[in-house]
């Protein structure tokens, strides 16, 4: 029996707000969206297991850990889509830890024994020679909830909490988003659907304040703006990096930005995990400083590592009222 992989996993379109039940077509069917590495799970028909990023990357060398504990508890010929995590000592996600991996090179090992990480799935797309990507969600997470029911409660493969019961997904949410993270929303009669956007991720949004730093593009013409704020020794620390700005917004920043001086405190290229992109082998971001003068608003979700917003953040509006100084300081929440 030859496994077919997925060429690309379903993906999820973001909304505003938590569905009600009859948005979606046999009702609606709500997770935890938990911000870890998505990753399918492939155990072929000799039970040797693959782990594989959206991109094809092969995760197997950085979360042993992982792979280990699927190919002990899930059978051969059966694929599984679902998200690797790691919960900290204080049962908070910690997005740094599995950003090590990929730099750790020979630590890895070492990491897997002092920072394991789960493997949450979600759906499961093949198993005993079945193709149940045609099959609606609901038929699927039975046949995922059978496939791990005698998996030891220790295991580091999980399967993710689901409930039809929109009261107890917007709890979920609301504790959720405290975290940094949300919910995800789909279908009960959808098929699996490989790279298209069907399913909905809800995440709480909250503005603050950054000052522009530098731009991609051209500072005439920036697409995306490079954002700081300042720590407690008073250096400008970079915290974000905006999705590409609208048009008018590209003429509106124009007109207020400055070329940056000879000491501007950034240097002429950032490493590409410094604002809201991967760490490793990535080419660094270059951009064009500008003086650290102008104060923006912008909208993000909640997730902050070590300072700096993980996801990219949108424009909103300059914030010509406000000084430097006014922004809160590196660290802060918000």
């Amino acid at each position: 029996m030859h496994i077919r992989s997925p060429v690309k996993p379903m993906l999820a379109a973001t909304v505003d707000r938590v569905p009600e039940p009859q948005a979606c077509p046999g009702g609606c069917r709500y997770e935890p969206k938990f911000d870890g590495f998505r990753a399918v799970a492939i155990v072929d028909e000799t039970g040797a297991v693959l782990l594989a990023s959206r991109r094809r990357t092969r995760f197997n060398e950085a979360f042993p850990e992982v792979a280990a504990a699927v190919a002990e508890v899930v059978p051969a010929a059966t694929v599984l889509d679902g998200e690797i995590v790691r919960w900290g000592p204080d049962g908070r996600l910690d997005f740094g830890a599995l950003q090590r991996r990929h730099v750790a090179g020979r630590r890895r090992r070492d990491l897997a024994r002092d920072e394991p990480c789960h493997y949450v799935v979600f759906d499961v797309l093949e198993t005993g020679g079945d193709d149940l990507r045609p099959r609606p969600l609901r038929e699927r997470r039975t046949i995922l909830e059978r496939l791990l029911a005698d998996v030891p409660s220790g295991s580091r493969v999980v399967a993710t909490p689901q409930t039809a019961d929109v009261a107890e997904a917007r709890l979920w949410f609301d504790a959720l988003a405290a975290r940094g993270e949300g919910l995800v929303v789909k279908d009960a009669d959808g098929a699996y659907l490989e790279g298209r956007r069907r399913w909905q991720k809800v995440k709480r949004r909250t503005t603050a304040e950054g000052i522009v730093g530098g731009v991609t593009g051209t500072r005439q013409a920036p697409e995306s703006l490079i954002l700081g704020r300042f720590d407690a020794d008073g250096r400008l620390r970079v915290v974000a990096r905006t999705t590409p700005l609208p048009p008018a917004a590209r003429t509106g920043l124009a007109a207020v930005l400055r070329p940056g001086g000879a000491d501007h405190p950034w240097p002429a290229e950032l490493p590409s995990g410094f604002a809201g992109g991967p760490y490793g082998s990535h080419p660094p971001i270059r951009y064009v400083r500008t003086e650290p003068e102008t104060v923006v608003e912008f909208s993000a979700d909640a997730a902050v590592e070590n300072g700096r917003w993980r996801h990219a953040v949108r424009y909103v509006r300059t914030r010509a009222e406000l000084d430097p100084g006014d922004v809160a300081p590196f660290g802060a929440p918000y």
